[in-house]
């Protein structure tokens, strides 16, 4: 298991804003737990990771599929 990320963390990562992770979180496309008394979102880096290594296949697919 991984270091575990903020909303802010992953937002400056994915050059994104806060909304769009949480949108994401959401949606299920990053898997995400709430901690402490206040319910703070936590990622860990290594869904992010996984994430981000999904898109990278999609794109591929994409690009090879002639979709782009």
């Amino acid at each position: 298991m991984g270091k575990f990320l903020t909303i802010a963390d992953v937002a400056e990562h994915l050059a994104v804003s806060a909304g769009q992770v949480r949108t994401l979180i959401r949606n299920g496309e990053i898997p995400a737990i709430q901690v402490g008394g206040r319910g703070q979102w936590r990622i860990d880096e290594d869904e992010l990771e996984k994430y981000i290594e999904a898109g990278y296949a999609v794109t591929r697919k994409r690009i090879a599929d002639h979709e782009i």
